[in-house]
């Protein structure tokens, strides 16, 4: 019997992988009630409880493909996939109110600039604090903190070694992780609770992840608006990274 079922779920890996999922936002939101009484909103105890199931499976499988090599758990590799997760990014979209994005405006633009420059200068004194000296390897680590998308990007663009590489992806990986969780504790300190105030915070944390994530564990109506300019953030990260950023650490560093 077990033989048998093992069969039919890594033969149906997508539906194997809706379940788990399914059964995981259950349970998220059953704890949600009953030991928070829905002040952690379900979603984010979904986060916590994914980020638990990857440090098993990396543990448990030696670090190789993580919870894709445990046969219940094989359909996630492709619910959790590239082409589902960049599918659900751009679907945010049609949700958009294009009346609410044009209030945010100018704002919207200024938090665009504004989270990448931050966020560049925060990655590149983590990597000075760390030795790095070089400008490659600052702009890629630096970029990297930006998105761990517009790390490599940037860093196979002007010739970062592999390590360096990963390092950034490493840089932007933590912080998905941060604004995933945060979001909901900080939402109602910063008046996160309004299309304008997400198309802003999208263009300043920019992590489509994170920010889609947060977002969903804040207020699902205000996904589309973060998500929205959080693709833009890493679209124009991709773009300053091996152009203007590098030139700037390449004048500041020579």
């Amino acid at each position: 019997m077990y033989e048998s079922m093992m069969k039919v779920i890594t033969g149906y890996g997508l539906v194997s992988g809706f379940a788990v999922i399914g059964v995981t936002m259950w349970l998220s939101y059953w704890l949600s009630a009953k030991l928070t009484h829905g002040r952690l909103h379900g979603s984010a105890i979904a986060i916590f409880l994914g980020l638990v199931l990857s440090y098993y499976g990396g543990a448990v499988t030696g670090g190789q493909k993580g919870l894709v090599d445990i046969p219940l758990l094989s359909g996630i590799g492709l619910l959790g996939g590239a082409m589902l997760r960049d599918f659900a990014i751009v679907a945010t979209a049609f949700g958009v109110n294009i009346d609410e994005l044009k209030r945010a405006g100018v704002s919207g633009v200024v938090a665009l600039f504004f989270g990448i420059g931050v966020s560049f200068v925060a990655g590149v004194g983590v990597a000075m604090a760390f030795g790095y000296t070089d400008a490659v390897s600052l702009t890629t680590i630096g970029t990297g903190a930006v998105t761990y998308i517009v790390g490599p990007v940037t860093g196979a663009a002007i010739g970062a070694s592999s390590e360096v590489m990963a390092l950034s992806i490493a840089a932007g990986l933590v912080k998905a992780i941060l604004v995933m969780i945060m979001t909901p504790f900080v939402a109602p300190l910063i008046g996160l609770n309004n299309p304008r105030t997400a198309v802003i915070f999208g263009g300043l944390m920019g992590t489509s992840s994170g920010v889609a994530g947060g977002l969903a564990a804040t207020d699902p109506k205000l996904v589309p608006y973060g998500c929205l300019t959080a693709a833009f953030y890493t679209a124009l990260g991709c773009l300053l990274g091996p152009s203007l950023l590098f030139f700037v650490m390449r004048a500041v560093v020579a």
